[in-house]
């Protein structure tokens, strides 16, 4: 892949699961005996603090209809999920270990934990857990869109593309939740599962990001990275952190590009349905990506080209950036939401004297704030003018 300039020159090193070692179950429990009457309390008590609540199965049970399949919205790693609607009369998403997948309770008790301590815009919600005999559950705010995945990919003559606009609101907000886990969470966190299935999407498609059960805390002090077995989703792992083990903030980085270049070209990273070279996603794009005269053939053939073109060139070299084989190279997350901004302010308009029949079903976004860092912006206009 070629190497593109970097956007600042001051740097801080910061559904096919992959993994080298035996399968991430874990014998953890996570009930105690605290009553007199031998009744089983969580260990894990959000309630007093407000952030979680504890249910008992029979509740959740009773929330999604005894998890009716007409109530189930999606599956992966963790187990499936179930639209229901708890006693409040509140509507959430309610998800359910599978006992024999390839996550569990260590992942479900890292979930609980990461998203108590963790609040932001964009990421997503948890309402409370199960925790009842052999049982696991998480319960999350309910996103009417679903996943990004769903808007992206394998889309029905039915379901409306998403537009320019759109992808950039998408892109720049799951930037914003990487940029929240690594500067401002003490300690940072890697998240180690971006990806468009973890990219959950409001009424407005605004995102957030969901499933926290591989996050990490990331190294501090002299400490440069955190050794442990590779676990991801095929096709966005950093290739650094598949070859050694060491797992950085940089390896949200590739994995955030991984989510661009999907967003830019409407492609899985990886689609059997596709033949030779074109099944895997990176190989090929690579040499899109490496000549600035082929960008435009990058670009998802539902935009119908209607994306302003400077502004999709200079997503095309941020997407490489971030993409970069060294991790050193990589941007951080920060640097990649000022530049995302910048895109971003160049909207998509349809010309009032356009030929087409159909306008973007959604206006342009406004301009996002630039995201607060800890460290001093300098930077005057944009390094891709």
């Amino acid at each position: 892949m070629g190497c593109f300039p970097c956007i600042s020159a001051r740097r801080r090193e910061k559904n096919n699961r992959i993994e080298d070692s035996a399968g991430a179950r874990s014998n953890s429990r996570f009930l105690v005996d605290s009553s007199e009457n031998g009744r089983k309390e969580p260990l894990i008590s959000g309630e007093r603090n407000g952030c979680a609540r504890s249910f008992t199965f029979k509740d959740l049970a009773i929330a999604t209809q005894n998890f009716k399949e007409a109530n189930l919205i999606g599956a992966g790693g963790f187990g499936r999920v179930f639209k229901g609607r708890i006693d409040s009369g509140k509507v959430v998403a309610i998800k359910q270990l599978n006992r024999e997948g390839l996550q569990g309770s260590k992942e479900f008790l890292v979930e609980i934990l990461m998203l108590i301590m963790l609040q932001h815009p964009n990421l997503v919600s948890l309402i409370g857990y199960c925790a009842e005999g052999d049982e696991r559950l998480l319960v999350y705010e309910y996103m009417p869109k679903g996943s990004l995945e769903d808007q992206l990919f394998d889309l029905t003559p039915a379901k409306e593309p998403l537009d320019w606009n759109t992808r950039m609101k998408i892109a720049v907000g799951a930037a914003k939740g990487l940029t929240y886990l690594h500067d401002v969470a003490n300690p940072p966190v890697i998240y180690r599962d971006m990806k468009a299935a973890n990219i959950l999407l409001d009424d407005e498609f605004n995102p957030k990001l969901s499933d926290f059960g591989l996050a990490k805390v990331a190294p501090v002090g002299d400490r440069t990275h955190v050794s442990t077995r590779v676990m991801g989703t095929y096709g966005y792992c950093a290739p650094d952190y598949v070859l050694s083990g060491k797992l950085t903030l940089k390896s949200d980085i590739y994995s955030f590009g991984v989510l661009l270049l999907e967003l830019i070209t409407g492609r899985r990273i990886y689609d059997a349905s596709k033949v030779g070279a074109e099944q895997n996603l990176l190989t090929w794009s690579r040499p899109f990506l490496n000549d600035r005269r082929r960008f435009s053939q990058l670009a998802d053939p539902t935009l119908q080209g209607r994306y302003p073109p400077r502004a999709f060139h200079q997503l095309v070299v941020i997407t490489s950036m971030c993409l970069q084989e060294q991790p050193h190279v990589r941007p951080i997350i920060g640097d990649v939401v000022v530049a995302l901004n910048h895109v971003q302010s160049q909207p998509y308009i349809l010309e009032p004297t356009s030929n087409t029949t159909s306008s973007p079903s959604r206006a342009p976004s406004p301009r996002s704030a630039e995201t607060p860092s800890r460290r001093r912006r300098g930077r005057r206009g944009s390094p891709f003018d």
